[in-house]
């Protein structure tokens, strides 16, 4: 990272071992007994922090990037919290019950705040980088003088929004079935039936990980677009004053 990166590349891996931390540390509290959504509320706001300014010295970019990825995570907290509720996709499925038999799972903990807090940091690292790579590329956009009007800097904003859904879909997708492809291979040689995938519970819940990643992304590229075109109308009208 150093030689390839320089500078950003020693950022990135202090960002790296921040980010760890702070992993470990959430971990560390809801052990003790913390609510687990609000210790990764604290946790994913202050990664999401780390992320964007870290690396990053252009303000305005990194402002508009940070304050739409709060705005996702707050739509997407009102999204996920029913959403589990309904599905009842938290715990331990029973492909994983071998795994676990030896040990004890009475640890005094709420299984459904844990696949909240887990779906909420899942979404932290795609919306991050969507809103970055959206908020540098406008700014860059504006700099040069290639948009001259709202519609055409939202149009030049949905263009660079379209390519980034296209990679962080795709990258989800393998992702997903990169981590479970063993377990995957073991259903097919089960020549189970859809209805045992759509009641799996390991199946559905990484599905739907997926797939609130997915809303994430494009909810982050709408909003870092619409805060960029908003920001520089405003500076607009304050310079013809």
């Amino acid at each position: 990272m150093i030689f390839s990166g320089g500078r950003r590349g020693v950022s990135a891996f202090i960002t790296l071992i921040v980010n760890f931390g702070l992993l470990f540390l959430t971990v560390i509290l809801i052990s003790g007994g913390f609510p687990p959504i609000f210790v990764m509320m604290f946790t994913g706001i202050s990664m999401l922090a780390i992320i964007i300014y870290v690396g990053n010295e252009n303000e305005a970019q990194t402002n508009t990037a940070f304050l739409a990825t709060l705005l996702v995570l707050m739509v997407m907290l009102i999204l996920i919290i029913p959403m589990n509720y309904l599905m009842q996709i938290y715990g331990f499925s029973s492909e994983q019950s071998e795994e676990i038999e030896a040990f004890n799972v009475a640890i005094g903990v709420n299984f459904s705040s844990i696949a909240i807090a887990t779906t909420i940091l899942s979404t932290l690292g795609a919306i991050a980088e969507a809103a970055i790579a959206v908020a540098s590329g406008m700014e860059e956009i504006i700099e040069q003088g290639g948009s001259k009007t709202a519609n055409e800097l939202r149009l030049s904003g949905r263009n660079i929004g379209l390519q980034i859904m296209g990679m962080t879909f795709n990258t989800l997708f393998f992702g997903m079935f990169g981590g479970n492809l063993a377990l995957f291979i073991l259903i097919s040689k089960l020549d189970a039936s859809f209805g045992y995938y759509a009641n799996s519970k390991i199946f559905v819940s990484e599905t739907m990980l997926v797939i609130y990643a997915a809303i994430s992304v494009v909810l982050v590229i709408w909003v870092t677009i619409e805060m960029t075109v908003l920001k520089t109308s405003k500076a607009k009208s304050g310079n013809k004053r």
